[in-house]
């Protein structure tokens, strides 16, 4: 199985990675490039770049699976081909999963579509915020994809798991979409996120969840051939959308102890904040600083943690791989506190909490270089 599920990595990647290239071909003749700001947004200075990338995001995450939820629906055990065996045992469980599976492609298909009309004619943050909240509250209400069930016996219901769900769902697509703001960086953030979540599902052979991590993996590689700086296509809002919405249903139904229950505690529940600390960091530094100067939190600037960084004195590349560093120390971090022993939990929560603050301590410290920046 964790060969099959390897090699859906590898379709996503040669689905969306040719895709990529036909769209941003397609866009330049259609003339699909990045947007004008809406009023009392600040973005950077415009460039003739495409930003319809998320349709090949999209293309690679959706077709593998449209073609395995039908194939899972009308195929027999005995009539899988011989490449196909691994999966025998496996096919009811695959197949009890395809409501979920179904649910998850109109989720995705749906975000996308919002997206790619927000990119075209930008929308008001309050419409796509309601919008937003309803797959959280799909997954909790109808499929018990929920986090922190352990206290549901506690408050007599399962109204609180479902609320820090909802809310979950609607932080991680926020924040995706909020660090979508430099060449590479969102994308390159997925990518991180999503092979440490597809390692620690495919060691508790979580095989759903595994494979939808590893067309997730596939399907950003493929479009990060075109978007790493200098980037030819940006994702968009139809990409950045769909990105954070499988972020969040993976982490919410990942589990985070081993099978052999031989290590990892109450603390491995932390790992998705943890793996996805650096994005979280800009989400919630970003939107506390537009409160401060009485700004709407949703209306964008360039004020994320990238851009400070980068007026720091850095440049372009060398912002997005220090990025890129800090997310996969974070991500290593929360991927062996599925595996820790309480004090080993304990010493890796202390360390995420020193890299954070160290960061934040130096953007306090730090003056900020406005001048003449170079893309190195």
């Amino acid at each position: 199985m964790i060969a099959l599920i390897l090699i859906l990595g590898l379709v996503s990647f040669l689905i969306a990675c040719p895709a990529t290239w036909v769209v941003l071909r397609l866009s330049h003749r259609a003339g699909a490039f990045d947007s004008a700001p809406i009023e009392g947004q600040v973005k950077a200075q415009s460039r003739r770049i495409p930003n319809t990338g998320g349709i090949a995001i999209a293309l690679g995450v959706l077709v593998p699976m449209l073609v395995a939820a039908i194939g899972f629906s009308i195929l027999d055990a005995d009539a899988l081909p011989g490449f196909l065996d691994p999966v025998r045992e496996y096919l009811p469980g695959l197949r009890s999963m395809l409501p979920l599976g179904w649910t998850l492609i109109a989720c995705v298909l749906g975000l996308h579509v919002l997206g790619l009309i927000d990119d075209r004619r930008p929308m008001g943050p309050m419409g796509k915020l309601v919008i937003m909240l309803v797959p959280g509250l799909i997954f909790a209400t109808l499929f018990d994809t929920r986090l922190m069930t352990l206290f549901d016996g506690y408050v007599g219901g399962t109204w609180l798991s479902v609320i820090v769900t909802v809310l979950w769902f609607t932080a991680i697509i926020n924040a995706m979409n909020f660090i979508d703001n430099m060449d590479g960086l969102s994308g390159g953030i997925a990518l991180i996120a999503g092979t440490m979540l597809l390692i620690a599902t495919l060691l508790n052979e979580q095989w759903f969840v595994a494979a939808v991590c590893a067309l997730l993996v596939g399907s950003v590689l493929g479009f990060l051939v075109f978007n790493f700086p200098p980037a030819k296509v940006f994702m968009g809002d139809g990409g950045s959308l769909i990105i954070g919405l499988l972020l969040a249903f993976l982490t919410v139904r990942t589990t985070y102890t081993p099978l052999d229950e031989s290590a990892g505690g109450w603390y491995a529940v932390l790992m998705p904040i943890v793996i996805l600390a650096v994005p979280l960091y800009d989400f919630v530094t970003v939107t506390l600083i537009r409160i401060s100067q009485g700004k709407s939190p949703f209306v964008g600037d360039m004020q994320h943690f990238s851009h400070r960084i980068r007026d720091r004195g850095l440049g372009a590349r060398s912002t997005i791989l220090v990025i890129y560093a800090l997310t996969l120390a974070t991500g290593i971090s929360g991927l062996l506190m599925t595996r820790a022993a309480p004090w080993q939990a304990l010493v890796l929560g202390v360390q995420v909490l020193a890299l954070l603050a160290a960061i934040a301590l130096f953007e306090y410290r730090s003056p900020i270089d406005r001048g003449e920046i170079d893309d190195g």
